[in-house]
């Protein structure tokens, strides 16, 4: 099983480590499972970053007048990142090292 991203191989799970796992996983599940396992694990840095930028940006938007901000969180975070003060951690990164 190869893992890939933007066709970039990423990782590749060999015969012998997909047989430890089908031990504890039916055959017949385990590409479904790796496929769920991965996405759970995305999915939940997606959450814990959205809430980190959240709790950051409400009191920040608010002292940028922003009358209301959308609950939808994709929305959300469009409207912080067209912020004139919002920075990404790139750019964060890069200033504090000046």
């Amino acid at each position: 099983m190869k893992i890939s991203v933007d066709n970039v191989e990423l990782y590749t799970l060999s015969d012998v480590q997909k047989n430890v796992i089908k031990n504890d996983i039916n055959a017949d599940e385990f590409d479904a499972d790796m496929k769920r396992r991965l996405k759970y694990i995305l999915t939940h840095k997606y959450e814990r970053c959205f809430e980190r930028l959240k709790k950051e940006w409400d009191s920040k938007l608010a002292d940028n007048g922003v009358p209301s901000v959308p609950t939808d969180p994709d929305a959300y975070a469009q409207l912080v990142f067209a912020q004139p003060n919002y920075k990404d951690r790139k750019t964060r990164d890069a200033e504090a090292e000046q």
